[in-house]
């Protein structure tokens, strides 16, 4: 009997985070001892680069265990793509020919060859980007903690939002960077590049005209600024007058760096300048739906993606216009993928509500709360209204499977979707009442 390839890849993952969790355990890596528990809750954060924290990672970790969770989110945040190419084309796994092709769709590439070139771009987009966001972040840590510690702040912050993992090595994540110019405009640089997608970073790097982009591409652009500006604007209207978040910081010009800061963080990295605890119920709903919706296909990000989203809302138009196909850019969108769409979204949602169903039988705290960190564990964002510290065993088994879920499960759920069978038996069509 085969091994499928989704079974080996989740494997992968499994193995990084148990070996993650032994490396977190030596007492070379902690400052005070911490339990398996703790180890394997922290190493799962980073394999998956979610960002969720039991402890503060730059009091309670060592250089040595500050560079292992930093490992981790590196792996953990290109393993997913470098895996799903390598898989296939370089394993000598025995995939069907369906399947090659289903990936070679997603990957938005022309043959099975051109997977090579794609991982060859990826490491290329990877060391440019993070170099350059150390030099950046060089710029703000140095001064401020001297060479050697600043610029190992500014290369494990610049790992963790490259990653979309949200990992930060201050107890307040960015906080006391809220008005900060530098900080406020790399970080989420970083971020977002890195959850675009790295086809849609080469091909806008190869190609750089709007006409020559694929339509995948297309709507990954327009949707992440439409997201971007909803929740930047969004977030400003309802936490503007709140003591707590915006309404605490001097002058309008902190307020709109915060306001710009936590509305890009929100859908994919975890990072935050604000207190996510003081933030309005209706606020927190709105970071949730975003952190469902995550970031881009084959990115560091997690969530149903911004294309899933995309395609939920042109055939949810198409039904009230009685149109049997979907247009956008000049192209059609097959009824193939919108079953896909269907599909992944029925997942994760019922995925969301039964692990907020889960963690609410053994915790009676603030529902919203426990709503929030299951909703960032699946979308792998690690932002927290403070109950990650409160989770008892059965808690943290939870949120470490819906964030092991949210990383490996919309990739193995696709190689199910790609598995095509002819029915042999046709029955006869019906109809059925609905809504």
């Amino acid at each position: 009997m085969q091994v499928p390839p989704p079974a080996i890849l989740a494997a992968l993952y499994a193995i990084l985070i148990a070996l993650g969790g032994a490396l977190l355990m030596l007492p070379a890596a902690t400052a005070t001892p911490i339990s398996w528990s703790d180890a394997i809750f922290t190493a799962a954060s980073a394999v998956t680069v979610t960002g969720l924290v039991i402890y503060d990672t730059g009091s309670q970790f060592t250089l040595f265990g500050q560079g292992v969770i930093m490992v981790l989110i590196q792996l953990g945040g290109l393993g997913l793509m470098t895996f799903a190419v390598l898989l296939l084309s370089m394993l000598g796994l025995p995939v069907s020919i369906s399947q090659r092709i289903f990936l070679r769709e997603d990957l938005n590439q022309t043959s099975i060859s051109d997977l090579l070139v794609l991982v060859q771009g990826i490491l290329k987009t990877v060391l440019a980007c993070e170099l350059l966001g150390v030099l950046l972040l060089s710029v703000v840590f140095v001064p401020e903690f001297g060479w050697s510690k600043g610029l190992w702040q500014a290369l494990f912050h610049t790992v963790s939002a490259f990653n979309n993992a949200g990992f930060a090595l201050f107890p307040d994540s960015l906080s006391r960077y809220v008005a900060n110019p530098v900080v406020n405009l790399t970080i989420p640089a970083l971020f977002i590049f890195g959850g675009l997608g790295f086809i849609v970073v080469t091909e806008a790097y190869g190609k750089r005209r709007w006409r020559a982009f694929s339509l995948h591409t297309k709507l990954m652009v327009v949707g992440t600024l439409a997201l971007v500006v909803w929740s930047v604007v969004t977030f400003a209207a309802l936490e503007w007058t709140n003591p707590a978040t915006l309404g605490g910081l001097d002058g309008i010009g902190d307020r709109l760096w915060a306001s710009w800061f936590q509305g890009v963080t929100t859908r994919t990295a975890g990072f935050n300048t604000v207190d996510i605890g003081g933030i309005h119920d209706s606020t927190s709903m709105m970071f949730m739906s975003l952190m469902v919706i995550g970031g881009g296909s084959t990115s560091t990000a997690g969530g149903i993606k911004v294309t899933t989203f995309i395609v939920l809302l042109l055939a949810t138009l198409a039904f009230f216009r009685r149109s049997q196909q979907l247009h956008v850019f000049g192209r059609s969108i097959g009824a193939e993928e919108v079953m896909k769409v269907l599909a992944l979204t029925m997942v994760s949602l019922m995925t969301v509500l039964f692990a907020i169903f889960l963690v609410t039988l053994s915790h009676d705290g603030d529902f919203l709360d426990l709503a929030f960190e299951v909703s960032s564990a699946f979308g792998t964002v690690g932002l927290s209204r403070g109950t990650t510290g409160e989770l008892d065993g059965f808690g943290r088994a939870v949120i470490i499977a819906v964030m092991f879920l949210g990383r490996v499960g919309p990739l193995t759920l696709g190689f199910f979707l790609a598995t095509r069978s002819k029915p042999r038996v046709r029955y006869p069509a019906s109809k059925v009442y609905l809504g």
